[in-house]
């Protein structure tokens, strides 16, 4: 048996990854419930083990070093290991099944929620799971208002009134016709294409308020010219000539190749957002809603 395996446990690797998802000791320790002195230790018995630094402190929190990355890596893969034998032990004795209700904004149902919903369910075979597409307010709203289980979005303001949790990053890109004359741009700012018609997914979007209220920071109104309701249609508007539009990247690179587009990095503070899931309480979350938050946080 290796020195690792020896004298590394589940728990300082749990406690690791909850300090880099929080980039706080004293966070992660208040989230873990557990005192910030006894996560200092373990990490530096982590970091006895493996002979090197794992992470930096500094005045606002804590940074990863390059080795502590790569520990990060294993420690989210032996978790979620660990949590997929747990669901799978638990389907032996009990036998997991039900429905989950989610709500999503666009990004999260086109990028990300197909791939991971398809890994939950080679777990979770016989959980049933129902989706809704919502703007990332609508989103919040309906957490509030309805019977839905979960919530995926940016974000937004009201997020903080409800519990949430880290899920994905995202990038936003611009997306011209192949002959655009930006099309050939290695990255573009707002300024380069404030002046061009805007094909828009809506006034309701967290996207649309973010393009309006930059765009007001320089000065200028958003020209929007038209408005979908569908990443498709806008990808659509977009091949024909009638604008350009700020994508997710994952979302905007199923379309490349089939509508001949190009996309462009956006090179904006504002262009790298993060993705939430969200709900009411997490000791009310039905068992297969639970099970799904958990597989989906520790990958």
């Amino acid at each position: 048996m290796s020195n690792l395996v020896r004298k590394l446990d589940l728990t300082s690797l749990r406690l690791f990854v909850a300090v880099c998802q929080e980039r706080n000791i004293a966070r992660a320790a208040e989230r873990e419930a557990i005192a910030p002195s006894a996560v200092s230790r373990r990490i530096a018995e982590i970091e006895s083990v493996v002979g090197q630094p794992l992470i930096h402190r500094e005045s606002r929190g804590i940074s990863v070093t390059p080795i502590g990355e790569a520990v990060l890596r294993h420690a989210r893969e032996v978790l979620a290991d660990i949590e997929r034998l747990e669901a799978e032990l638990s389907q032996y004795a009990t036998g997991a099944k039900g429905t989950i209700r989610i709500v999503g904004n666009m990004s999260s149902i086109v990028q990300f929620l197909p791939e991971d919903i398809a890994a939950f369910k080679r777990v979770f075979p016989d959980v049933d799971i129902h989706i809704d597409e919502q703007t990332s307010s609508q989103v919040l709203r309906s957490l509030t208002e309805s019977d839905f289980d979960l919530g995926f979005c940016n974000k937004v303001p009201g997020i903080e009134q409800l519990e949430h949790l880290p899920y994905r990053s995202d990038r936003l890109y611009l997306a011209v016709p192949r002959r655009h004359r930006l099309a050939k741009a290695p990255v573009v700012r707002l300024r380069d294409f404030m002046e061009e018609n805007i094909v828009g997914m809506g006034q309701g979007t967290s996207l649309t308020r973010l393009l309006v209220k930059e765009a007001s920071r320089l000065g200028a109104p958003l020209n929007v010219k038209i408005s979908v309701s569908s990443l498709d249609a806008l990808c659509r508007m977009v091949h024909v000539g009638l604008g350009v539009a700020v994508v997710p990247q994952h979302s905007g690179e199923l379309y490349v190749d089939t509508l001949d587009l190009a996309l462009i990095p956006i090179e904006e503070s504002w262009a790298a957002r993060e993705l939430f899931v969200v709900f009411r309480q997490r000791e009310g979350l039905s068992a297969p809603a639970a099970a799904l938050v958990n597989f989906l946080t520790n990958r």
